[in-house]
C-alpha cells in the first residue's frame, strides 16, 4: 500500500503541475500563449504520460472522484478509498507548492489573481452561475468514470487505456475550463485553492462534493447499466443481424 499511496502522490503531482502549470506559467504568455487548448492538452497529457508510468502500480487514479467512482463500480475495495485520496490530495498541494514558489520567481506575480483555481459565479471564467457550474461538474465526472470503468474493462483492447483517458481528461477540459475552469478532481481543487487564499477556498466545497457525486454516479451507471456479462464479448454476433443481413 505505501508504494501504491506513492505512485497516487506522484501522478496527482504530476497532474496539478504540469495541468495547472500551463495555465499558470503559458496560457496567456506575452504575445504567445497556448491558451484553453493547451491547458486542455496538457491535462491530457500528464494523465497519459503518469499512467503508463506508475499506472501499473496503483491502477493510476491521480484524483479522489476517479478513486470514489471505482470503488462505486466494484473496481477495489472501501479499504483503499482513503490511504488514495489521502495522497492524491497531498501530490495536489506539494504541486501547487512547486508551482506557487516559481510563479512567484516573477515581479507582479499575484496568487489572488487565480492561480489556476476552479471557480463558479463571479469567479468562473465565463461567469457561470452556481446551478450551471454544478451540471458541468456532475456530467462531466460522470461520463470520465464511465470512461474508466469501460476501457480498463478486461474486455477492452489492452494497452490504450491511459491514451484514451487523457483523450477524454482533454475533451473535459476543452468543454468546461470557461465553466468553472474545470475541476472534476478535487485534489487538483485543492491544490492551488489554498495558495489562492481567499475565494477560491471559500468556494471549494463545490469542487468536492460534486465531482465525487460525479464519479460515484459513473461508477454505478457501468456497474448496472452499460458492464455486459462477463461471458459477452463485442464479437458476439447481434440478435437478427444475420436475417437483416441477408
Amino acid at each position: 500500500m505505501g508504494k501504491r499511496c506513492f505512485a497516487e502522490f506522484l501522478g496527482t503531482f504530476w497532474l496539478v503541475f504540469g495541468g495547472c502549470g500551463s495555465a499558470v506559467l503559458a496560457a496567456a504568455y506575452p504575445q504567445l500563449g497556448i491558451g484553453f487548448a493547451g491547458v486542455a492538452l496538457a491535462f491530457g497529457l500528464t494523465v497519459v504520460t503518469m499512467a503508463y508510468a506508475v499506472g501499473h502500480v496503483s491502477g493510476g487514479h491521480f484524483n479522489p472522484a476517479v478513486t470514489v467512482g471505482l470503488w462505486a463500480g466494484g473496481r477495489i475495495p472501501a479499504k483503499d478509498v482513503a490511504p488514495y485520496v489521502i495522497a492524491q490530495v497531498i501530490g495536489g498541494i506539494a504541486a501547487g507548492a512547486v508551482l506557487f514558489l516559481i510563479a512567484s520567481g516573477k515581479t507582479g506575480f499575484d496568487p489572488t489573481a487565480g492561480f489556476a483555481s476552479n471557480g463558479y459565479g463571479a469567479h468562473s471564467p465565463g461567469g457561470y452561475s452556481l446551478l450551471a457550474c454544478m451540471v458541468a461538474e456532475l456530467v462531466l465526472t460522470a461520463f470520465f468514470l464511465i470512461v474508466i470503468h469501460g476501457v480498463t474493462d478486461k474486455r477492452a483492447p489492452a494497452g490504450f487505456a491511459p491514451l484514451a483517458i487523457g483523450l477524454a481528461l482533454t475533451l473535459i477540459h476543452l468543454i468546461s475550463i470557461p465553466v468553472t475552469n474545470t475541476s472534476v478532481n478535487p485534489a487538483r481543487s485543492t491544490g492551488v485553492a489554498i495558495f489562492q487564499g481567499s475565494w477560491a477556498i471559500a468556494q471549494l466545497w463545490m469542487f468536492w462534493l460534486v465531482p465525487l457525486v460525479g464519479g460515484v454516479l459513473g461508477g454505478l451507471i457501468y456497474r448496472w447499466l452499460l458492464d455486459a456479462p462477463a461471458d459477452a464479448r463485442v464479437t458476439d454476433p447481434v440478435p437478427g443481424a444475420a436475417s437483416v443481413a441477408s
